[in-house]
Protein backbone atom coordinates (compact mmCIF):
# COMPACT_ATOMS: atom_id res chain seq x y z
CA UNK A 1 0.00 0.00 0.00
CA UNK A 2 1.36 3.25 -0.63
CA UNK A 3 -0.07 7.11 0.38
CA UNK A 4 1.28 10.16 -1.45
CA UNK A 5 1.03 13.98 0.30
CA UNK A 6 1.34 16.69 -1.97
CA UNK A 7 2.92 19.95 -0.50
CA UNK A 8 0.63 22.79 0.23
CA UNK A 9 1.68 26.03 -1.93
CA UNK A 10 1.64 29.33 -0.55
CA UNK A 11 1.01 31.68 -3.14
CA UNK A 12 4.26 33.51 -2.09
CA UNK A 13 6.04 30.46 -2.21
CA UNK A 14 5.37 29.57 -6.14
CA UNK A 15 7.37 31.97 -7.77
CA UNK A 16 11.02 30.93 -5.88
CA UNK A 17 9.77 27.17 -5.68
CA UNK A 18 9.79 27.23 -9.71
CA UNK A 19 13.31 29.04 -9.82
CA UNK A 20 14.40 25.90 -8.25
CA UNK A 21 11.95 23.06 -10.44
CA UNK A 22 9.74 22.76 -7.09
CA UNK A 23 5.68 22.56 -8.17
CA UNK A 24 3.07 20.06 -7.55
CA UNK A 25 4.07 18.00 -9.63
CA UNK A 26 7.86 17.47 -8.91
CA UNK A 27 6.65 17.60 -4.59
CA UNK A 28 5.51 15.05 -3.30
CA UNK A 29 5.95 12.86 -0.17
CA UNK A 30 5.28 9.22 -0.31
CA UNK A 31 4.60 6.38 2.51
CA UNK A 32 5.05 2.89 0.99
CA UNK A 33 5.09 -0.34 3.28
CA UNK A 34 8.54 0.19 4.02
CA UNK A 35 9.87 3.73 2.86
CA UNK A 36 9.47 7.16 3.55
CA UNK A 37 10.06 8.66 -0.06
CA UNK A 38 10.33 12.62 -0.45
CA UNK A 39 10.47 14.38 -3.73
CA UNK A 40 11.29 18.19 -3.43
CA UNK A 41 12.17 18.90 -6.93
CA UNK A 42 15.46 17.95 -7.59
CA UNK A 43 16.06 16.70 -3.89
CA UNK A 44 15.61 13.41 -2.94
CA UNK A 45 15.24 11.66 0.82
CA UNK A 46 14.97 8.43 0.99
CA UNK A 47 14.56 5.92 4.34
CA UNK A 48 13.21 2.61 6.04
CA UNK A 49 10.15 3.25 7.65
CA UNK A 50 12.03 1.77 10.67
CA UNK A 51 14.22 4.61 10.33
CA UNK A 52 11.29 7.08 11.44
CA UNK A 53 11.67 7.89 15.31
CA UNK A 54 9.04 10.23 15.59
CA UNK A 55 6.66 12.83 14.29
CA UNK A 56 5.71 16.60 15.18
CA UNK A 57 3.08 19.01 13.66
CA UNK A 58 4.93 22.25 13.50
CA UNK A 59 4.11 25.65 12.34
CA UNK A 60 5.19 29.38 11.87
CA UNK A 61 7.75 29.43 9.48
CA UNK A 62 9.47 32.75 8.39
CA UNK A 63 9.33 33.13 5.00
CA UNK A 64 13.29 34.11 4.02
CA UNK A 65 14.03 31.15 5.95
CA UNK A 66 12.22 28.81 3.79
CA UNK A 67 11.06 29.78 0.33
CA UNK A 68 12.91 28.51 -2.62
CA UNK A 69 15.51 25.17 -2.27
CA UNK A 70 15.68 22.93 0.85
CA UNK A 71 17.08 24.20 3.43
CA UNK A 72 19.59 23.21 5.98
CA UNK A 73 19.48 24.69 9.53
CA UNK A 74 22.44 25.22 11.16
CA UNK A 75 21.70 24.89 14.92
CA UNK A 76 20.82 20.98 14.69
CA UNK A 77 21.20 20.04 10.81
CA UNK A 78 17.88 19.10 9.84
CA UNK A 79 16.40 20.24 6.16
CA UNK A 80 13.10 21.38 5.48
CA UNK A 81 10.97 21.51 2.38
CA UNK A 82 8.34 24.12 3.02
CA UNK A 83 6.39 25.73 0.28
CA UNK A 84 4.18 27.11 3.10
CA UNK A 85 4.91 29.35 5.88
CA UNK A 86 2.06 27.95 7.82
CA UNK A 87 2.30 24.34 9.34
CA UNK A 88 4.41 21.09 8.34
CA UNK A 89 5.58 17.95 9.81
CA UNK A 90 8.67 17.49 11.17
CA UNK A 91 10.04 13.91 11.04
CA UNK A 92 13.04 13.07 12.86
CA UNK A 93 15.15 9.52 12.27
CA UNK A 94 17.03 6.73 14.34
CA UNK A 95 20.24 7.43 12.04
CA UNK A 96 20.26 10.69 10.45
CA UNK A 97 19.23 10.75 6.66
CA UNK A 98 21.08 12.40 3.29
CA UNK A 99 18.82 14.92 1.61
CA UNK A 100 20.47 17.76 0.13
CA UNK A 101 23.81 17.27 -1.47
CA UNK A 102 24.64 14.31 -3.97
CA UNK A 103 27.93 13.07 -2.19
CA UNK A 104 25.38 11.90 1.30
CA UNK A 105 28.56 13.36 3.57
CA UNK A 106 25.59 15.63 5.26
CA UNK A 107 23.13 14.01 7.10
CA UNK A 108 20.19 15.37 8.48
CA UNK A 109 18.31 13.87 12.26
CA UNK A 110 14.98 15.21 11.28
CA UNK A 111 13.15 16.59 7.87
CA UNK A 112 9.78 19.48 7.91
CA UNK A 113 7.77 18.46 5.07
CA UNK A 114 5.05 21.22 4.73
CA UNK A 115 2.35 18.80 2.72
CA UNK A 116 -1.33 19.69 2.83
CA UNK A 117 -2.35 17.11 5.96
CA UNK A 118 0.31 16.87 8.21
CA UNK A 119 -1.50 15.10 10.47
CA UNK A 120 -2.62 12.23 7.65
CA UNK A 121 1.23 11.83 6.79
CA UNK A 122 1.93 11.80 10.62
CA UNK A 123 -0.66 8.53 11.06
CA UNK A 124 0.75 7.29 7.76
CA UNK A 125 4.02 6.82 9.30
CA UNK A 126 2.56 5.30 12.41
CA UNK A 127 0.88 2.32 10.72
Amino acid sequence: MTEEFGFAFENRYRLPALVFGITPATARVRVTDDELLVRFGPWRLRTPLANVAGTTVTSGYAFHRTAGPAHLSLSDRGVTFATSSRRGLCVSFVEPVHAIEPTGVLRHPAATVTVVDPEALAAALRR
